[in-house]
């Protein structure tokens, strides 16, 4: 029997919004048409498949969106779909919008409800990576990561500003609740003293001998960047017991917080959105499923959701080395 032409596709943003998400969506909608299928939005994730928010979108659509940060199809955690009975009605939406296959771009989070809602309803879908933690497995970049890497580097660089004005030692949060990408990436691109990550074993003692090491090389500042994941403590503990061990120095702290969520997309990742958006419509249409597809050495790949789930990209052990270095 000759596979089923996909006639209509769903296309929904899920969990923590990330910029180039829009350029996602316009790419997914964009492919849709060109390859002449139906393409239905789904607004506000999984939660509002369960409640059939959703619209038909064409090429003009989506337009003026590829440079806008966040999702104009807004984005929710559904603790319903979490739930057989939320799947069950979630699957009713599917079958009354005559949706032949889903594209979720999100996180793992999202990846693993969409395995579940497979397995258990056999909707195909496709996976497109986007979150700012780049922390999954089967793409060497994530959307979203790119833009709140810069982001992040650019308030560091501010904030050191300050640093060297007033001989100050800044402590400064970036996010990164399991990863440490964004610290390690804005770390050495602002010149910080020490990076702070949950994948590598940090001590107070290492952090303290850093400080002194650098004050003795002459250095009047210092900005010591702490993923929020980080597990010797979060930034305001380290900040406290820095200060108890050098009464003398003056210390500061500063949690970046959502800023790294917002904005207006790189370059980086609008090309990365729509590379992914595009081999995401190509690969349903090809008749896969339970797959994300990311980039890897820059070329498309695909992963099986099992895996990308399962298992998470690894800090690169040459940047953790470069920090090392450069700090002398």
């Amino acid at each position: 029997m000759p596979d089923k032409i996909l006639k209509k596709i769903g296309v929904l943003t899920s969990g923590g919004d990330s910029p180039g998400m829009n350029a996602a969506i316009r790419a997914v909608v964009r492919a849709c048409a060109y390859y002449k299928t139906q393409c239905i939005g789904i607004h506000r994730g999984f939660e509002g498949l369960i409640h059939n928010e959703t619209c038909e979108l064409g090429p003009r659509s989506v337009r003026h969106i590829i440079n806008k940060g966040g999702t104009f199809l807004k984005t929710a955690r559904s603790e319903k779909f979490k739930t057989a009975e939320g799947r069950k009605i979630a699957a009713g939406a599917v079958v009354d919008n005559q949706i032949d296959g889903l594209i979720i771009i999100g996180g793992d989070g999202s990846f693993r409800g969409a395995k579940d809602f497979y397995e258990e309803f056999g909707i195909p879908f496709i996976g497109v990576p986007g979150t700012i933690d780049n922390d999954i497995f089967g793409t060497d970049f994530t959307i979203g990561y790119d833009t709140a890497l810069n982001t992040a580097m650019e308030a560091i660089d501010r904030i050191r500003d300050s640093a060297t004005s007033h001989n100050r030692v800044f402590f400064i949060e970036v996010m990164g609740r399991d990863a440490g990408f964004i610290a390690l990436g804005s770390g050495i691109a602002s010149g910080a003293q020490e990076i702070l990550i949950p994948e590598r074993k940090d001590s107070l003692d290492d952090l303290f001998d850093s400080l002194k090491r650098s004050e003795q090389a002459g250095k009047n500042s210092s900005i010591i960047v702490v993923s929020e994941g980080e597990e010797l403590g979060n930034v305001y503990e380290l900040a406290n017991a820095t200060k108890e061990k050098f009464p003398e120095y003056d210390i500061r702290v500063s949690v970046l917080g959502y800023i790294q969520r917002g904005g207006h997309p790189s370059c980086m990742d609008r090309i990365l959105a729509s590379r992914l958006g595009v081999a995401a419509v190509e690969a349903i249409l090809d008749h896969k499923t339970n797959i994300m597809v990311g980039l890897k050495s820059n070329r498309i790949v695909q992963t099986p959701i099992e895996e990308a789930v399962k298992k998470h990209n690894e800090i690169d052990i040459e940047l953790l080395k470069i920090s090392k270095i450069l700090v002398i």
